[in-house]
């Protein structure tokens, strides 16, 4: 007969998403992971893998539940370069202020630690769907551009800004120095008046 699990894998999986979110993965030990989920090490290793496959997972977890949907609005929201304004609003929003303040973003925190296969592609995908979206609205632009931007190279550009502001908010960098930064970059992406 096979064994019950007893408990929710998904919620003990966001549990320990928080857990490798808030404090990263190669501080983090298995025995704090056990600590914060009551779960005994075997359980976790029958259920999720060892500690690197339970970081890939939360990881994943985190990209599919928090990133996604933000990029997804950000590429259909179709008012250009306010759409970028209003993404990096939000995401200084996100990172400044409520529960999760000073925690960054996960996928950003992962780019400073050691990482295996699987964090790597989700790294890329990550960045990848982010530098998309960005693309997507600058497409929408038009004239709120200045004329001759290299769009590919602007949404890379604004996505690597992202990082920043999530690498910097982790340090405790303040929303409005955050929000004076952004809106300087995006000027410089607007016509210049004659």
């Amino acid at each position: 007969m096979p064994d019950v699990k007893h408990f929710d894998p998904d919620a003990v999986l966001e549990q320990v998403e928080h857990l490798f979110w808030r404090r990263g993965a190669a501080t983090t030990g298995i025995a704090e992971v056990v600590a914060a989920t009551g779960l005994s090490r075997s359980s976790l290793y029958a259920t999720y893998g060892g500690k690197q496959e339970l970081y890939a997972k939360a990881l994943r977890r985190y990209v599919e539940r928090r990133s996604e949907p933000m990029f997804r609005a950000l590429a259909a929201d179709g008012r250009g370069l306010p759409a970028v304004a209003a993404f990096f609003d939000a995401l200084i929003e996100a990172r400044c202020t409520g529960e999760y303040a000073g925690w960054g973003c996960m996928a950003a925190n992962a780019h400073a630690e050691p990482a295996g296969p699987q964090v790597r592609d989700l790294l890329g995908r990550h960045h990848g769907m982010l530098r998309a979206a960005l693309r997507a609205a600058l497409e929408t632009a038009g004239d709120q551009l200045r004329p001759g931007l290299d769009l590919d190279a602007t949404a890379e550009s604004l996505t690597l800004l992202a990082y920043g502001v999530n690498v910097r908010s982790r340090a405790g960098a303040d929303a409005a120095a955050l929000r004076r930064g952004v809106t300087a970059a995006l000027d410089a992406l607007r016509p210049t008046a004659l």
